[in-house]
């Protein structure tokens, strides 16, 4: 489909560019838009069916029951989450001990660990739940 795709993209080209050399300069930018125009609805096109295809794929994946392939427990979101967590345990902990000294110390750690607890059962619901019994004892099968 690609391939044919090109070829009637190549023959719209090529008639854009002999109406050119037939109209002239004046009629340059209308010919010009009107092949950008059919460019554009080509590539709407092709966006139009990678997104229907992803789609359907991930109701694929959600009818079998299985997580979303695009889930938000990816590693980047819980590495940054860590590292935001991490450089605001700075200011906090200068505040909190700098006001009401160990127990503002100890809140300011409290309510850190809380927030980091709240995002880590949000991302894995089993966080605290107990591990699937293995039947064998090899950690490579599943």
């Amino acid at each position: 489909m690609e391939a044919r795709g090109d070829a009637e993209l190549k023959k719209e080209l090529d008639a854009t560019l002999h109406a050119r050399r037939e109209l002239g300069d004046e009629y340059e930018s209308a010919l010009v838009d009107s092949f950008l125009e059919k460019v554009e609805q080509r590539l709407d096109g092709a966006v139009d069916r990678r997104v229907r295809r992803q789609l359907a794929e991930q109701q694929m994946v959600v009818a079998r029951g299985s997580r979303s392939p695009q889930s938000s427990d990816s590693f980047g979101e819980r590495f940054g989450f860590g590292i935001i967590s991490l450089v605001l345990a700075v200011p906090l902990s200068a505040i909190g001990g700098g006001i009401a000294h160990l127990p503002g110390l100890l809140v300011a750690w409290g309510g850190i660990v809380g927030v980091n607890v709240v995002q880590a059962a949000r991302v894995s619901p089993n966080f605290f739940g107990r591990r699937k019994e293995r039947s064998s004892g090899s950690d490579w099968e599943e």
